[in-house]
């Protein structure tokens, strides 16, 4: 009986060529899969991330007092009023007195009023009566959002209508302000229903917002090489007291890594910020970024 074996030489080079032909295709089909679902993967993330970013700064940014918004340049000493920034120059941070607003909703009813009794204040341009105030909680609370690290004697009172200077009234240029020209009206001394300062000669206003600190969003340098900074907040500082972001006074927490920029601009009394990110995992020489923005009124 004639033995014939399974393939012949011609047989078995077809079939390693065909078998080599779909391996190739597999493969390249496999690796552009798995690109596929990495950027997908990785563009999911930078979304998520992106937008937490931009609500994290716009909630914040959205109990602003409106005229003390500032931005600063690299050396974080000059700075400018937002409505006078300079599009062709380099801004790395976003800084403003924030209004306390835990105490303003509190549990029942806000812990500071918002008024003050104009036909019952100013003794000597020493306090004002501000009724259904609960100093005492107010202090309680701000104790414990900064660690102890802050009093209602850090805090500062801001009447609302009064006209105001950014560039001096607010304390960015590194001194304490006080009485008349500030905006920012230390409290020295508290009593129920009672706030010193130093009014003498300063309008009092019927309303006013409390401030316990000032709040500051700046890109710095991650030290990677690759043109990403960390996004970081900036927080528990007052400028009215002399105090700067930059003088290990404040508290800090990254907001966001591998930022490519952090822009922003104002709109009339809206300003709106952008924040883009790359991804360590993506080839970044293919200028791939996410930006998100959002303005806030």
């Amino acid at each position: 009986m004639t033995k014939k074996s399974a393939f012949s030489m011609l047989e078995l080079i077809f079939v390693i060529v065909i078998i080599g032909i779909l391996g190739k295709f597999g493969v390249e089909l496999l690796a552009q899969s798995y690109q596929n679902f990495l950027h997908t993967k990785i563009n999911n993330k930078l979304q998520d991330q992106s937008s937490i970013a931009v609500e994290f700064i716009a909630k914040r940014l959205s109990y602003r007092i409106p005229d003390s918004v500032i931005a600063k340049e690299d050396d974080n000493t000059t700075f400018v009023g937002i409505q006078s920034i300079d599009p062709n120059r380099n801004y790395r941070t976003l800084e403003w007195v924030q209004r306390d607003i835990d105490g303003w909703r509190g549990n029942t009813r806000p812990f500071w009023s918002g008024i003050a009794d104009l036909n019952n204040s100013v003794a000597a341009g020493a306090a004002i009566d501000t009724p259904e105030t609960n100093t005492t909680e107010i202090n309680n609370l701000i104790q414990i959002l900064s660690d102890t690290n802050s009093t209602i004697n850090d805090a500062a009172i801001y009447f609302i209508g009064s006209n105001n200077d950014v560039n001096s009234s607010y304390g960015w240029q590194g001194a304490a302000v006080a009485g008349v020209g500030a905006a920012m009206h230390r409290i020295t001394a508290f009593a129920q229903n009672s706030l010193n300062s130093n009014f003498a000669g300063v309008d009092i206003y019927e309303y006013y917002q409390l401030s316990w600190t000032a709040n500051a969003v700046a890109i710095e340098d991650d030290g990677k090489g690759n043109g990403t900074y960390n996004l970081v907040f900036y927080y528990d500082y007052q400028p009215w007291n002399g105090e700067r972001y930059t003088d290990n006074v404040a508290k800090k927490s990254t907001i966001m890594e591998n930022v490519a920029t952090f822009q922003f601009r104002a709109v009339g009394s809206m300003i709106k910020i952008q924040v883009c990110v790359k991804s360590d995992l993506i080839n970044n020489a293919e200028g791939y970024a996410l930006c998100k923005e959002k303005t806030v009124f």
